[in-house]
């Protein structure tokens, strides 16, 4: 049951995280009017990925901070309605600035959710089965964005009709309620929290977790600045390219990625157990960096080459999310395992938000060109190459 519902929990954060770069263009066309250009357009869907970004990297923090003290289950629980019930609002947005402010908040929701699905889930399990767990609870949040892109390949995301999709977002409240009311908290943390008297960002943030902590940081802002910064404008590059003779072109191309990335997070966590930390990081940062940057130089939308690539792309580009669902967690002590990794996996995120921003600036620099911004992004994946070896080649320290 507890898998069950965390990998539910992740599927309908999956959800959350694909809307926008499946409807932004409508968004912005229906809320800017008159004003709207394709430059604009642009710079709105980097807007907005950076108001989630930043609602998560707060999230993640504060609600890894709340898991750690009233439970992973009640913190898993709020972080689902939180999500739910500001998308719906989304749908009843008047004008782009308003739409800023609940894809903040959305973000707070997605970001809390992800430290402490997985705290619970590698709480529970343990031994040779944690790789695969892991594995599957990380890729359920890719099997989401599938689900959304099979979703509005049929049913129309246009300028005149985007709001149903919003509206839509807010049906998971009900998962959100029925996981405070029916999940137990995890064993383990009920034990590990009558052990702590300091305050677990204190803790964190001490000298013996102290180094720990920023390696986890930017193990995490790797892949995170990679798949917003760069690997996302191939969506509204294809919408760009393609919406005119197929509007459901940008659906296909987030499902052929999402496939692929359904793949990649769950294959992340067994190829992460079997090379190592260290090792299967670095090969993930090159294969990564250099697939990125041929998806955007060597193909584009409506070539054959295009799905494949977007697929292989997304196969690859995930891996990291694998990796980090098995040894993020273990980072950190038990007692301090939900903040930890929130702090981790969503100060990434404040590094994302900067980082998106920085895109929208260089997409505009550009001339509104998709394959430069993306190509020229892509090359933040490589930086991994030496954050790998900021990781500690041991498990978690002593309980604090």
């Amino acid at each position: 049951m507890v898998l069950l519902t965390a990998i539910l929990a992740m599927v309908f954060d999956g959800v959350e995280l694909g809307m926008m770069p499946i409807a932004s263009l409508a968004v912005s066309r229906s809320l800017l009017g008159a004003d709207w250009t394709p430059t604009s357009g642009g710079d709105w869907f980097a807007r907005w990925t950076a108001a989630l970004m930043l609602g998560a990297a707060l999230g993640g923090v504060l609600v890894g901070m709340l898991g750690d003290r009233v439970g992973r289950a009640r913190a898993m629980g709020a972080s689902v309605l939180v999500y739910s019930l500001f998308a719906g609002l989304g749908a009843r947005a008047g004008d782009p600035w308003e739409m800023l402010l609940w894809r903040f908040l959305v973000g707070i929701g997605v970001g809390g959710l992800w430290p402490n699905a997985m705290a619970l889930v590698a709480e529970c399990w343990s031994g040779a089965s944690k790789p695969f767990i892991a594995g599957a609870t990380s890729a359920s949040l890719n099997a989401g964005i599938l689900l959304l892109a099979l979703v509005t390949r049929f049913w129309t995301v246009d300028a005149e009709s985007w709001r149903w999709l919003f509206g839509l977002a807010a049906a998971p409240a009900l998962l959100g309620v029925a996981i405070l009311l029916f999940i137990p908290e995890s064993p383990v943390w009920s034990a590990a929290a009558r052990r702590v008297e300091r305050a677990p960002l204190a803790v964190l943030l001490g000298p013996g977790l102290r180094r720990r902590t920023a390696a986890a940081i930017a193990v995490a802002a790797v892949p995170m600045v990679g798949a917003w910064a760069a690997s996302k404008w191939m969506i509204p590059w294809a919408d760009a390219v393609a919406g005119a003779v197929d509007p459901g072109y940008k659906s296909v191309t987030q499902g052929w990625w999402a496939a692929g990335a359904t793949v990649g997070s769950f294959a992340g966590a067994l190829v992460a157990a079997r090379l190592g930390r260290r090792t299967g990081y670095v090969l993930m940062s090159v294969a990564t960096a250099g697939l990125t940057v041929a998806m955007f130089r060597f193909t584009a939308p409506l070539e054959a080459s295009f799905l494949p690539v977007v697929f292989a792309q997304g196969l690859v580009a995930t891996l990291f999310f694998g990796w980090l669902a098995v040894f993020l967690p273990t980072i950190f002590p038990v007692a301090v395992r939900a903040t930890g990794s929130g702090l981790a996996y969503n100060g990434g995120r404040f590094a994302t938000a900067a980082g998106v921003l920085g895109a929208g600036w260089l997409f505009t620099i550009l001339g509104g060109s998709y394959p430069n911004v993306g190509a020229t992004c892509a090359l933040v994946y490589a930086l991994g190459v030496g954050a790998a070896w900021l990781v500690p080649a041991e498990e978690s320290p002593p309980e604090p």
